[in-house]
């Protein structure tokens, strides 16, 4: 779950899949901002990225919207700053995989795959191999929730397949010469894209479980109930999405963020006269919002920043996403009871491998790997 397997050509191809993205500021080195993209669900534990795709981490200024309630709380900047990160050849005959990431000013700084000090230089730090994946839900229970129409959380509970791996990649960014300050909000998305001549989007990420969890479920929405939504938003542009299909997406999040609303039995989010979801906007401006002038904080940071824009006050914290963060409990609280009543819970805390405060963060990747089932 997260952004695992999220749609029809994720499943058909792993390796361009985006599992989970986190971006936070360095809690190593100050003034640094920390990106982070995982991918390929249940990777094995010398796994190799694909020579054939194009890695890329975009970077948005935002600013606090003054648009009307049920608009999306930020301004979008149309400047962006674009960290590219692609490998040498994915065969294993063909010796130790190396990679290199572009930066926005056009230096290539490059690294040896697996190697955990990674590359340094031109402003930034890069790692990239299998970690351990820092998984954080139930994810049965989130979907038998969705099937059943009741919480199906249960506490204690544990994380699905534990000890899974997935492929990493870790950018370490110094603010002050890329973004040329060192505080404000950035908004972040990943993405996967082809490598060649034409660079077809294949997956694109900003918040966790958005596609799977809130995009996903067919069964709610009257006007497109028979759609697979998620390989067309995913081939969206996480910053600008296109008027094609937007009248689809904002069925589908309409429907859906009801159905969460009303698993408590009460209505914290009442729709406006259009039949808009107070979150529907937000949701589909579907990038991590950073502080980067905040202090690493791992508790208490996921989603404050939305939050505090959507009451009209001042946010607090750094914001983003960082890799000990039990989003999820965050996330199902706000949908279901608008962080007005207890916390949605799913019974999981914390990963069973923690992530350190040291690059490159993720803990090394579990050398036995449960396999997936035969379904995923």
């Amino acid at each position: 779950m997260s952004d695992h397997i999220s749609g029809p050509r994720a499943l058909a191809e792993p390796i361009a899949d985006i599992t989970d993205l986190f971006a936070f500021p360095s809690p190593e080195t100050p003034g640094a901002l920390v990106l982070v993209v995982n991918t390929l669900p249940f990777a094995p534990p010398d796994g190799r990225l694909s020579d054939g795709l194009i890695y890329r981490f975009r970077l948005r200024r935002l600013t606090r919207s003054d648009g009307p309630p049920g608009s999306a709380p930020f301004d979008v900047d149309t400047e962006e700053l674009v960290f590219d990160c692609v490998f040498s050849d994915q065969e294993p005959e063909a010796g130790p995989q190396s990679g290199f990431c572009r930066t926005p000013a056009g230096d290539e700084v490059t690294f040896g795959v697996g190697d955990p000090e990674g590359g340094k230089g031109a402003g930034i730090r890069v790692f990239a191999g299998p970690r351990w994946d820092p998984f954080i839900l139930d994810a049965p229970a989130a979907l038998k929730t969705v099937a059943t129409g009741k919480l199906a959380f249960t506490d204690p509970s544990a994380i699905f397949l534990d000890g899974k791996n997935v492929l990493s990649i870790v950018v370490e960014l110094d603010c002050a010469q890329f973004l040329g300050r060192q505080d404000g909000l950035v908004g972040v998305v990943a993405e996967t894209l082809t490598r060649g001549r034409l660079n077809v989007r294949i997956e694109r990420t900003g918040r966790p479980e958005i596609k799977n969890l809130v995009l996903g479920p067919k069964q709610f929405d009257p006007v497109n109930r028979d759609l697979e939504i998620r390989d067309i938003y995913n081939m969206e542009d996480g910053f600008h999405l296109a008027g094609g299909y937007l009248g689809a997406y904002r069925a589908r999040l309409n429907a859906n963020l009801a159905f969460w609303d009303g698993l408590d039995g009460t209505v914290d989010w009442p729709v406006n006269d259009d039949g808009d979801h107070p979150l529907t906007a937000l949701v589909l401006a579907d990038h991590l919002a950073v502080d980067i002038g905040k202090p690493y904080q791992e508790h208490g940071s996921f989603l404050e920043i939305e939050r505090a824009a959507l009451a009209g006050q001042q946010h607090t914290t750094c914001g983003g996403r960082a890799l000990n963060d039990d989003a999820m409990d965050t996330f199902f609280t706000l949908l279901v009871n608008a962080g007005t009543g207890p916390v949605i819970r799913d019974g999981v805390d914390h990963c069973s491998r923690p992530a350190s405060r040291v690059f490159p963060y993720l803990s090394p990747a579990n050398p036995s790997p449960p396999q997936p089932p035969e379904h995923v």
